[in-house]
C-alpha cells in the first residue's frame, strides 16, 4: 500500500524511499526526476524514456505554436490586415518545427516504428490539434508494447521447484 499523501517534498521522497522506489511519485516530476517519462506511470526503457520526453515536449510546443498561428496569426494577418503574428510566430514555429522532426525521427528508430507510422508523426505537425492526438498515441504505443520487450528492472526469473526426489 502506498504511503500516506503528504505535503512536503522532503516526506514524498522518504515515502518514495520507503516503498522501494514505487510511491505515488516515483518517477514523477517530484521524485527528482525519477524516471525518464516522468509522470506517465509506467516504466519505459531507458534508452527510449529520453527520447520519448524529447518527443512529447517538441509535439506539445509544436502543436501550440501551430495553433497560435493559424487560429491567431493569420486570421489577424488577412482579416485585420496585422501580419506582426504571423510574420514572428510562423518562422518560430518552423525552426521548433526541424527540431520536432528530429526528435520525431530519433524516437521512431529507437522504438522502431513502421515508415508509415514515422510519417504520422512528421505529418501530425502540418495540422491544427493532430500534434497533440498523434502524440497521445505514440506515448500510450512506446509504453505499452516498449514495457515488456524493454522491463525495467529487469523481471528476475521464478526460482524453480527442488524435484520431489531430493
Amino acid at each position: 500500500m502506498a504511503a500516506p499523501v503528504t505535503g512536503d517534498a522532503s516526506v514524498r521522497g522518504a515515502d518514495d524511499a520507503a516503498a522501494g522506489g514505487r510511491g505515488p511519485w516515483a518517477g514523477g516530476p517530484w521524485a527528482g526526476g525519477g524516471g525518464p517519462a516522468a509522470g506517465s506511470g509506467v516504466d519505459v526503457d531507458p534508452r527510449l524514456g529520453g527520447a520519448l520526453r524529447r518527443y512529447q515536449v517538441m509535439a506539445f510546443v509544436v502543436g501550440v505554436g501551430l495553433l497560435v498561428l493559424v487560429l491567431i496569426g493569420v486570421p489577424l494577418q488577412y482579416a485585420a490586415n496585422q501580419p506582426k503574428v504571423a510574420q514572428i510566430v510562423g518562422p518560430i514555429h518552423g525552426f521548433l518545427y526541424i527540431v520536432y522532426l528530429l526528435a520525431a525521427t530519433d524516437l521512431a528508430r529507437r522504438a522502431r516504428f513502421s515508415l508509415l507510422q514515422m510519417a504520422a508523426m512528421i505529418g501530425a505537425g502540418f495540422l491544427p490539434f493532430l500534434a497533440f492526438v498523434i502524440e497521445r498515441r505514440v506515448s500510450r504505443r512506446v509504453r505499452t508494447e516498449a514495457l515488456p520487450a524493454w522491463s525495467w528492472p529487469p523481471r528476475r526469473a521464478a526460482p524453480s521447484e527442488p524435484s520431489p526426489g531430493t
